[in-house]
């Protein structure tokens, strides 16, 4: 006679709820330090190679200028080749940025934000500003990463829904946690949910966060904007 199966008990579900969990929170942490670790092997690769290339042929553009003859039409036809190279050059080094912030790896989290700040302003054309402390906070590059990536986010969701006219990314340090804050003053937006399905960023930074023991909030204030708050413990 077969045995009869041991039934699964509430414990026993709830158990296997949180292990299963706890198995996601890794593989999303995870594919997200991968992730970050392609993009900026790839924006490197990006200047080392493709901007090297692009900066020889600016310089080889001008001295083959000085050789030509004082026509109008080669020197206007050679005016339009130093433009376009331009308009390369400038979209090669955007690119990299939003593959990879330099300014993160050689300058510190400090550097880095203030120059999101003022990138966001200048292409959304309206207010940001950036309450830093006066000194550069020490942190592990998986947490200075976290919270770039969580004030990219949280600026994103500003321009896409707030309807804001200033925001301001806030970063403190308590000593024990890092505190990331992004809040505007538009109309607020209840459809920005950490849970939602349609939030896949906001999920993603979550899943990130979570990885690294840390919780993201978001609280709308109906016509008063939306306060993202990131919190990461040392």
């Amino acid at each position: 006679m077969t045995a009869p199966a041991p039934q699964t008990t509430e414990t026993d579900l709830v158990r296997l709820v949180a292990e299963r969990t706890e198995d996601l929170t890794e593989l999303l942490g995870h594919l997200a330090n991968c992730w970050d670790d392609e993009r900026r092997q790839l924006a490197r690769k990006m200047h080392d190679n493709l901007g090297s290339s692009l900066t020889a042929l600016t310089m080889h553009l001008s001295l083959l200028q000085q050789k030509l003859p004082q026509d109008q039409a080669l020197q206007d036809r050679v005016l339009q080749m130093r433009n376009l190279l331009a308009q390369v050059v400038n979209a090669n080094r955007e690119m990299q940025l939003n593959l990879w912030n330099d300014k993160l790896e050689f300058l510190g989290l400090k550097a880095a934000l203030a120059d999101l700040v003022e990138r966001f302003a200048e292409e959304h054309g309206f207010k940001v500003s950036a309450s830093l402390p006066e000194d550069d906070v020490d942190c592990t590059r998986q947490q200075s990463v976290a919270l770039l990536r969580a004030a990219e986010e949280g600026l994103r969701n500003v321009a896409q829904h707030a309807m804001a006219s200033t925001a301001e990314v806030i970063l403190d340090d308590t000593g024990d946690e890092l505190v990331l804050t992004v809040r505007d003053d538009g109309i607020g937006n209840a459809s920005v949910d950490t849970d939602s399905r349609s939030c896949h960023g906001l999920r993603m930074l979550r899943e990130r966060v979570r990885f690294l023991d840390g919780t993201l909030t978001v609280a709308n204030r109906p016509e008063r904007g939306t306060i993202m708050t990131v919190t990461i413990p040392r």
